[in-house]
């Protein structure tokens, strides 16, 4: 009888600890999952849930936070780029040209001849082909990053001010600023699909990004100072969010951990704060004049802010400014506070560009100095910003505008000058 009691004793302790060793692998294996849409593959990096802080960590619970740009650190490039020549593409509006740059000899090494006024240089969602954006001349030139050449024929597009794509690639966005419009077109023959009217409550509609699950879209309206919002699956607009009577919202960013949208206001001289999600302001960051490019460090720890350097001269569309006190703010996306200016020494009018693959140079096109400025990020990738400085302007075509840096990292491009994730 003794023995009997003893064997079950046993058996129950055994089976005790092979249902409570079980409890623990069910526990982990029922742990919080990043949430994905179906609709949006390619994003299952971007966990969602939990209160984010706001440089993007972990807001308790052990919850991973958001990273938007995580896949697009130093390093970080697809097989599709990695064999490009390291160049930079400069349009240059009023000469109707590219000039191309050598990143390492810092050298020009051609110009060709592309459309009337070319606006920006825009990578595809695939990377494979730069889009030099013709607005005059109605069309989209096709550059090949592997020879660094033009491709082809340019294919006639009407108003190209902008161009992005839509994060799941299905679809580009040509933002016709003329037309008060953002034409949804196949993004490979361009061939249009829809027309979405944002109307004359987003005059001068022209720069763009998404929310991390690609939902939507927020654009900026120069000339009416308001921002709109747009739902990208039914392609229509969901509300405008005004600004102020005078202000000019230029670039737009959202920061790392998805919630905080960057705007550059070109005459109140800084960034406004948006909640995406609520379409909100929320706050204002002082940086410089004529407040225009933004772009977030190859770390995703600040955001690269060009502040063109012009007063304005008139409150009437297109707002001329003029002026050239240019500098670069550097923001800290943890505190939201300017941590470093980068002055120009002399004056220039830095504009729109890029940083490089290495996080090590930021790359922004004189507006109205007809040069091309290249800034030391600081600490040698980027890590320490109050160490940044200018490093050299290399003389490129008149009214130089929207550059682009190439290779970058990042396994697609939602375009403009290289939106990578």
């Amino acid at each position: 009888m003794v023995a009997v009691t003893l064997v079950v004793a046993v058996l129950a302790l055994g089976l005790y600890l092979a249902t409570d060793t079980g409890r623990g692998s069910d526990a982990q294996a029922t742990a919080p999952r990043a949430t994905v849409s179906a609709s949006h593959p390619g994003m299952s990096h971007l966990a969602t849930g939990g209160p984010v802080s706001p440089s993007g960590a972990a807001g308790g619970g052990g919850v991973p936070a958001v990273d938007v740009y995580s896949q697009a650190r130093a390093g970080m490039l697809s097989p599709a780029v990695r064999d490009d020549p390291l160049l930079v593409y400069v349009p240059n509006l009023r000469d109707g040209t590219v000039t191309v740059i050598d990143q390492r000899t810092l050298r020009v090494t051609e110009s060709y001849h592309t459309g009337r006024g070319p606006q920006h240089v825009v990578p595809s969602w695939d990377l494979r082909t730069l889009w030099v954006n013709n607005n005059q001349g109605n069309s989209l030139s096709p550059i090949d990053p592997r020879s660094g050449r033009l491709a082809g024929p340019a294919v006639p597009v009407t108003d190209p001010y902008n161009l992005y794509f839509t994060p799941d690639g299905a679809n580009a966005m040509v933002i016709a600023e003329a037309n008060h419009e953002i034409d949804f077109r196949d993004p490979h023959t361009f061939a249009l699909r829809h027309s979405l009217d944002v109307g004359s409550a987003c005059a001068g509609v022209n720069h763009v990004d998404f929310s991390v699950d690609g939902s939507y879209a927020i654009a900026t309206c120069e000339f009416a100072g308001r921002l709109v919002k747009v739902d990208i699956a039914h392609q229509r607009v969901l509300g405008y969010l005004d600004l102020g009577r005078e202000s000019a919202p230029q670039d737009i960013k959202i920061d790392p951990a998805g919630r905080v949208w960057y705007v550059a206001d070109m005459n109140s001289d800084g960034v406004h704060l948006i909640d995406g999600d609520n379409f909100t302001k929320v706050g204002f960051v002082h940086t410089g004049p004529e407040t225009h490019g933004l772009y977030p460090s190859r770390d995703g720890r600040f955001l690269y802010v060009a502040n063109r350097g012009g007063q304005m001269e008139s409150m009437k569309p297109p707002f001329p400014h003029a002026g050239t006190q240019g500098s670069v703010s550097v923001i800290s996306f943890a505190t939201r506070a300017v941590v470093a200016t980068w002055p120009i020494p002399g004056g220039g009018t830095p504009d729109m560009g890029n940083v490089n693959a290495e996080g090590t140079r930021l790359w922004l096109a004189g507006r109205r100095s007809d040069v091309v400025y290249v800034f030391d990020t600081g600490g040698g990738n980027g890590a320490d910003p109050t160490t940044g400085r200018l490093l050299t302007e290399i003389p490129v075509g008149h009214e130089p505008h929207g550059l682009t840096v190439w290779p970058q990292p990042g396994r697609y491009s939602l375009g403009h000058t290289g939106i990578m994730r």
